[in-house]
Formats: C-alpha cells, structure tokens, sequence
C-alpha cells in the first residue's frame, strides 16, 4: 500500500509527490496519457508564465535554476528589486515601470521576485526529475476508473488492477475523474465565450497586428512565433468542443473577430476553451483531496490556473506528509481547504471580471475604457502586478500581526545563507535575530531549523517562524515571548 496515490503527472501531480517524497511518504503518480512528450507541452504551444509567486516555490525547492536552464533561460546575475514583467489585464498591457516598490512592505530582493516564461514541458521534465529523485513512483498510460474509500484508505482501480492507498490526490485537470467518482459538487458560472489557440500557416500573415487586439466583434492575439494566435470569440459557449475543430471554422471565426479577411493555408494544431468558472464546494471528501484544474476550473486569460495550482500543491504537500506520519497537530490537513479554497474563488472572481470588461457590447466598452484609465496609473499597475503575481497573498491565520499569513521575505543572514535556501528540505524555519538563542530550547523540541543570526535586512522585526511552505506562522517585532512562539509551533508542527 502507498502511502499517497496521486492522480494526474502534470506540473501539480508532479510538484506534490516532490513535496511527499522529500518528507518520506511512499509515493505513486497514475497518468493517463502514455506519452509524456506532446507538442501542446513544448514551445510555442506549450508556453506557460508562472508568476513571481510560483518562480518562489521553485526557488524554495531548490528548483529555480533547473528551471530556468530546462527553459534556455540564464539566471540574473544580480538581485532582482524590480519586476520586469507584469503582463496584462483584460488585454490592456502595463508597464512594469509603473509598480510601486513602496506598495511591497514585506519584500526583499531575491532571485524570484519576477516571473518566468517557460514552458509545460520545462516545468515538468524539473518536477518528474525531482519526484523520481526522492523515490516518488510515476506511471504512464494508466486510466482511473474507479475508486472505494472507507476510514482506512482508498482503492484505486484501473480496470482489472488495483492500487491501495492511504489518501488519494485528484490532481487530473479539468475534466476531474476523480472529483466526478468521489462526488464532489462542482459548482460556478457556465461560459460567455469560446476560446481558440492554434499554430498555423497564413497566406498574408500582414493582414493581422500583433499582440493583444480588442475588436468589436471580441479579442484576437498574435504571438512573436509566426502563426501561433489565440482568438476569443463571445458566442455563449455554443461551440461543440466535441467536434474536430476544422480550418474553416477556424478561419471564419478568425476573420468575424478580426474583421479581416485573413487567410489560414494549413492548422498545424488547434484546441478550444471556454471561460466556464467552476470550483467544487471543498478540497476534502473523506481521504480523497483535489488540487489544481480537478478542484477549479476558469479562462486562461492572465495564466493564472498553473499558478494556482502550483500554490495548491505547495500548500498542501508539507500538511499530507504530516499527516501521512502521524506527526500532524490537530486539524492540520483541514487547514489546506481554509486556506486555498478562498483563494481559488478570488482568482475564479477575477478570471470573470476580465470576461466581463473583455466583452463586445456598448456597456463593457464603457468599462473597458474606465479600466485601461485605472490600471495603467501607478497604483492599478502595482494593484494587478500584486494580484498576478501571488505576491500579495495573505492567508488568514487567525493572528493581526501584520507579518503573519504572508509569503516571508527572503531574509539574506549574516552567515550567508538565505531563507529561501533553508527551506529546501521541506522543513519549518525558526528565525531569531537577536542573535541570542533564547528561543533554542523552545525550537528544538519541534520539528523545525532554529537560526539564530543577524539579518542584513531585518525589516524591524526581532524573530519570524516560518512553515514548510514559506508561509509566516508567527512573528515578534521586540523582545520575542517563548510562550507566544511555542504556541505557534504547536499549531503548526
């Protein structure tokens, strides 16, 4: 029996059996699709941005520079203070220029401040590796289609096989069996559009401009890599998705939103999407979890799932793992569904609101104009760049510290090391500047690294404890109280 079958070997499978593994749970990723190498996971198709947000959960794991080299990208040569992407909203682009640093109180610089351009095939070839490495088990080509689960465990089926476990993961997409067998409710706002990406070859590529173009008929997008565009086309969601997605079709939807009369010699490969927002009403059913597209689903526009997902996993491993042995305070693994679920309808919520200004009517038009004004100021840029990236993400933990439920600041020690580096190992981290020690005997009876050292850069706070997750459970701003600290560390370890 493993301890964690995981449903699903794309980048949130794979990044929590990384997280299991490194924390000793026996480990086994059942993925449908025999074939690991597609053309949808490599380049141009295959292009993914992942947020400042995920870019630190890389470099939390000691995964950033892999990633980057498995991208072709070079690693910064000097401390990032500045973002130098923030994307865009609602097909409105901004300046990365126009973010005000002032606005970050509880940032420092690091190597993850900005995100990084890669691709699904990049991400997962560093995830499987890291998985493998720590003696997670992967399988292609094997289909869920069954599952039983009593107090105990779970049986996952694949037709005449069986794989027992202690706790089951749907990490299988927006098409979720596992969500669909366990019977989670599946809840949210039915489509407004049809999306399309294709590659393809044009007979006068010149007729379409590039980038992102707002048109009275809907949006069109046109990518640096020649022929590689996205179109969204307001039609309802009438579109039969299960139908073969034809040149023609294609073509005429292509010219209606353009309103060109542009040609399409050949499609080299197409999709469809919509911007359905759904959410199951919880995380948990019993020992079976969801995470990533099985427990949400929404448009793609600002690239917001993967990273969703991304934080769903990092939240979620270090919570199984104690669980999985035994060494998990109480409500622990409940505080996973507190925690993301909330954050999984903020981003459904603003997946929305770019549809709603996005669409071709007079009213939205109206907001659309009103919302280019506000975003392209100085506090909208800083405002969507906080909101994209990840980078304000507080969670509520139950303390009005202000520190405290934010992602910690990548505190730089008098001893060299960096936070973001102690936390490779998928352990807490107890940071004491004072440089004292006088909070060693409480830390040492718990499961967590104690550093007592200077900061650089203390932001004025004498200790910080921070969970597996890089997630800040407790901090003091003078003299620390053992008490109040111990108390967090029973909470958390």
């Amino acid at each position: 029996m493993h301890d964690v079958v995981i449903a699903g070997a794309g980048p949130v499978g794979l990044f929590l059996a990384g997280e299991l593994a490194l924390a000793g749970c026996s480990v086994l990723v059942l993925e449908k699709e025999a074939d690991p190498h597609s053309p949808w996971r490599k380049m141009p198709l295959g292009m993914r941005g992942l947020s400042g947000g995920s870019a630190e959960a890389f470099y939390r794991r000691g995964m950033l520079r892999p990633l980057l080299a498995e991208s072709g990208l070079a690693p910064a040569e000097e401390e990032q203070v500045r973002p130098s992407w923030v994307g865009h909203f609602a097909g409105t682009p901004l300046d990365p220029a126009d973010v005000d640093l002032s606005a970050l109180p509880y940032r420092l610089p690091s190597p993850a401040l900005d995100g990084i351009m890669t691709s699904l095939e990049a991400v997962e070839t560093v995830l499987a590796e890291r998985a493998v490495k720590h003696g997670a088990e992967i399988r292609h080509g094997v289909q869920v289609s069954g599952l039983v689960q009593d107090d105990e465990g779970v049986l996952v089926r694949d037709g005449d096989h069986e794989y027992p476990a202690r706790w089951l993961v749907g990490c299988d997409g927006g098409r979720s069996t596992v969500r669909r067998l366990a019977g989670f409710a599946f809840v949210g706002t039915e489509p407004q559009l049809t999306g399309y990406v294709a590659l393809a070859t044009f007979a006068d590529p010149g007729e379409l401009t590039p980038g992102f173009n707002l048109t009275p008929a809907g949006m069109y997008l046109t990518m640096p890599t020649p022929g590689h565009f996205g179109v969204l086309d307001f039609d309802g969601g009438t579109y039969d998705r299960s139908q073969p997605l034809t040149r023609e079709h294609l073509q005429t939807v292509l010219r209606r939103v353009s309103g060109t009369d542009v040609t399409l010699d050949e499609v080299h490969l197409a999709s469809s999407f919509t911007d359905r927002a759904l959410q199951t009403t919880g995380y948990r059913r019993g020992r079976v979890l969801l995470a990533g597209d099985a427990a949400h689903i929404h448009s793609p526009l600002g690239g917001q799932g993967l990273n969703l997902g991304i934080g769903d996993a990092m939240n979620l491993g270090w919570k199984l793992a104690a669980t999985v042995r035994g060494a998990a305070p109480d409500g622990l693994l409940d505080t996973y569904v507190a925690e993301r679920h909330p954050i999984g309808a903020r981003v459904l919520d603003w997946s929305r609101a770019q549809v709603a200004v996005m669409r071709p009517d007079p009213h939205s038009r109206a907001i659309q104009a009103v919302t280019r004004d506000l975003m392209t100021t100085r506090a909208g840029t800083t405002y969507v760049f906080e909101r994209a990236s990840g980078l304000s993400l507080r969670y509520d933990l139950g303390d009005d510290h202000p520190l405290v439920g934010h992602n910690a600041p990548d505190f730089r020690l008098a001893d060299g090391n960096r936070l973001g580096e102690l936390l490779q190992d998928g352990q807490g981290v107890a940071l004491d500047f004072s440089d004292d020690g006088r909070l060693r005997d409480v830390a040492e009876r718990y499961p967590v690294q104690y550093k007592a050292v200077p900061a650089h850069d203390d932001l004025g706070y004498d200790a910080v404890l921070v969970r597996p997750d890089g997630i800040v459970a407790w901090a003091s701003d003078r003299d620390p109280d053992p008490g109040s600290f111990e108390n967090a560390l029973t909470r958390w370890f």
